[in-house]
């Protein structure tokens, strides 16, 4: 850190009363590294990965403040006491009820009274997150605030979590209508990817995150794309596990590395989004509007399917696709058992949702749109009346949204 006199006596006008004055300018870095890690048997009892995520090897676990999601908490509760129990650490437990309809400010206080209870120490006890992408926003944000910054670990049980919002450096609740409006940076120190818990996921929640890996694979990666193409409804049916069958395991391993390893790599140079032009915001122009609008028929996942679709039919109207690609697009997301529209789908709700993109993107559209596949290219001119008409193409030939319980 510099901190120097940038003027150290301002100038002052004969006859004038004003005092002299000082400034100094302050200029800091700070240095932030964080680990993504494939980390099978997380609830092994003989596995310590868990109990010391997060702390220098000189200092021994001692307590654990757990945020658990409420579902993962009714099938893995009992496994999660237990590992603790073995690891001999003294631990809280704060069950949270995490859905997209209570990710307010409310819920991110009730986590914050759990912390504050429990005493949480500022630096040498990580509090562990384990549940959803909600769920770990929501713990995310209250770390981030306890103490202006507490540090946490993310155990994300879900795919969508796994391959997006728990490998990031964002945290978020909603306000008002609006999604994830309000938030901070503050990355976990470490991140935990078992697969494991993907057994107990539902097939639906499985699509919902193979959205987010199509979404990399549209705009980053034409192997990735391929990978999903050839064996997408067999991932899903699989749920995404390392034993799905003598060659199925190894595609999942495959594509979950690709999709890990892609988003990080967009994120890394770029984590507190001073450049606007981000590929991993493909799928999120019009699907916060979508998905807020539709609540609950939509999980996350579905909404930026629909949004992909959509751009990708703007991008066959600017001959940025051609019909071939543009049906493989779709042929895909079919495969997956992901929607392509959904009845909220009107031009006001879409221009309005492109609007407020607008605002969170500093007076631009920057809407990327699929250049081929595995490329993007960032436009601005999109109209009202393009919309319209892309609406009206993809409601002719769209698949509509999973009628089973999110």
């Amino acid at each position: 850190m510099t901190a120097q006199p940038e003027s150290a006596v301002q100038t002052v006008l004969p006859g004038s009363t004003a005092p002299a004055t000082h400034k100094w300018r302050v200029s800091t870095s700070k240095e932030v590294t964080y680990e993504v890690r494939l980390s099978p048997g997380l609830l092994d009892p003989d596995n310590p990965t868990l109990a010391t995520a997060g702390l220098p090897e000189t200092i021994r676990p001692g307590r654990r403040l757990l945020v658990v999601d409420a579902t993962v908490h009714t099938l893995y509760g009992r496994r999660i006491r237990e590992y603790f129990e073995m690891q001999g650490i003294e631990y809280g437990l704060c069950v949270i009820d995490a859905h997209e309809s209570v990710k307010s400010m409310e819920t991110v206080f009730e986590i914050v009274s759990a912390m504050d209870a429990f005493g949480v120490s500022r630096r040498r006890e990580p509090v562990i997150a384990i549940g959803g992408g909600v769920l770990t926003d929501l713990a995310g944000l209250a770390a981030s605030l306890y103490r202006r910054s507490t540090p946490y670990i993310r155990v994300p049980t879900t795919l969508v979590c796994m391959v997006d919002a728990a490998i990031g450096a964002k945290t978020g609740v909603n306000f008002r209508e609006h999604k994830n409006r309000l938030g901070t940076y503050h990355p976990s120190a470490v991140t935990l990817i078992d697969r494991e818990f993907l057994g107990t996921l539902s097939i639906r929640h499985v699509r919902n995150g193979l959205a987010e890996i199509l979404k990399m694979a549209m705009v980053k990666d034409p192997e990735l794309f391929e990978h999903l193409a050839a064996h997408g409804p067999r991932l899903a049916r699989h749920r995404m596990r390392a034993d799905a069958g003598p060659d199925g395991g190894e595609v999942a391993t495959e594509v979950m590395r690709l999709a890990i390893h892609d988003m990080l790599q967009e994120l890394e140079p770029n984590l507190w989004e001073h450049d606007l032009r981000r590929l991993a915001d493909f799928g999120h122009s019009f699907s916060p509007a979508i998905e807020m609008k539709a609540l609950p028929d939509l999980l996350h996942g579905e909404a930026v399917c629909i949004d992909m679709a959509l751009s990708s039919v703007l991008a066959h109207r600017r001959g940025l696709l051609d019909g071939t690609e543009l049906h493989r697009v779709l042929d895909v997301m079919a495969g997956l058992g992901l929607p392509t529209w959904h009845p909220v789908c009107t031009t006001e709700l879409i221009s309005r949702g492109l609007g407020d993109t607008v605002r969170h993107r500093d007076g631009q559209q920057l809407l990327g749109l699929p250049d081929g596949i595995g490329h993007v290219r960032f436009v601005n001119d999109v109209t009202r009346d393009e919309l319209d008409a892309a609406l009206r193409t993809l409601h002719g030939s769209a698949g509509t949204a999973p009628t089973e319980p999110p």
